[in-house]
């Protein structure tokens, strides 16, 4: 049976109780209102909007929808595509809304990791400051290649634990068909991710882009975060600077670019950033992926492929 998981305060609408297809519709609409205000292209907005008026008059509420049908009984209906099931799935399972969340400046590693039975506030953000992982999906990868139990505070059976608990949540989640999570040729290319990436620090540096006052690290509530929406073909993207612990503290917010992207429901993150070792020295790369990086380059003839080291001694 899938329950909905409760929420915090704030997230991710005040409007309705939590669970309630009012609730979803509200969430929806702030959606839109913060897409609209930020630039993000008008069918977007639209979609959101035409989501929130059909779910308003649904006979049934969503659980119960995503129960019995999974997400081809909420794409059945009306307004309802592909990238909105998987909203209403994930505001059904999990209680919140990534894309919300980002939307209102609210993006927490910290926050989102407390949601796992054991994990305190501490912990979280240990665990953020010493693996710089950011989704449930990177710490139950973490949980199983053994680097959780790097972090001070972890052992051998809380990270079981842990692996335990994320892997009967992601599993509702995949089971649901919540969202699938994109790998291989889902995932945009490194080309586009990096002119995201021009084009967004182009646009911030020269003040065109609307900024968001984001919740942490902004003891003055300051608007002072950039935020881009653009759309590379069927992707949409949006763009801002990292504001996580880690960033400040190591003087990267305005280096570090995190770009989320879309397609027909499909959704990841990546982090493009300005190498400061080895053949890619200087050139923004996508973190995980210099290999594909040092190829694009070669072939734009920007900097030769990095020559493999000598075995010689």
């Amino acid at each position: 049976m899938i329950r909905f998981a409760s929420t915090r305060e704030g997230r991710p609408s005040e409007a309705g109780a939590p669970g309630t297809n009012e609730w979803v519709a509200s969430t929806f609409e702030e959606v839109a209102r913060l897409l609209e205000s930020q630039g993000a292209n008008p069918f977007r907005v639209s979609a959101y909007l035409k989501g929130a008026r059909s779910v308003r008059t649904w006979d049934e509420d969503v659980a119960i929808v995503l129960e019995a049908r999974g997400r081809e009984g909420l794409e059945a209906r009306d307004g309802i595509g592909p990238g909105l099931a998987r909203a209403i799935a994930e505001l059904v399972v999990t209680g919140r809304l990534r894309l919300l969340d980002r939307l209102r400046g609210a993006v927490s590693p910290e926050d989102l990791f407390v949601t796992v039975p054991g994990i305190g506030a501490e912990l979280a953000h240990r665990i953020h400051e010493h693996l710089g992982i950011e989704t449930l999906e990177e710490l139950e990868t973490a949980a199983w290649n053994g680097t959780l139990e790097h972090v001070p505070g972890f052992g051998a059976r809380r990270t079981q634990a842990v692996r335990d608990l994320l892997g009967s949540r992601l599993r509702t989640l995949r089971t649901t068909d919540a969202w699938r999570r994109p790998e291989g040729d889902l995932a945009p290319t490194v080309e586009t991710l990096l002119d995201v990436d021009r084009q967004y620090r182009e646009e911030a540096s020269a003040g065109r882009l609307r900024r968001i006052a984001p919740h942490r690290f902004n003891p003055k509530h300051e608007a002072w975060l950039p935020v881009m929406h653009t759309e590379r073909g069927p992707w949409s993207f949006q763009a801002l600077f990292s504001n996580t612990g880690r960033a400040h503290r190591l003087g990267r917010t305005g280096d570090w670019v995190v770009v989320y992207w879309s397609l027909d429901g499909d959704e990841g993150r990546s982090t493009v950033v300005t190498e400061h070792q080895g053949p890619l020295a200087g050139l923004r790369v996508v973190r995980g992926r210099e290999r594909e990086c040092e190829v694009l380059y070669a072939a734009r003839g920007t900097r030769p492929l990095a020559e493999e080291p000598s075995r010689a001694h």
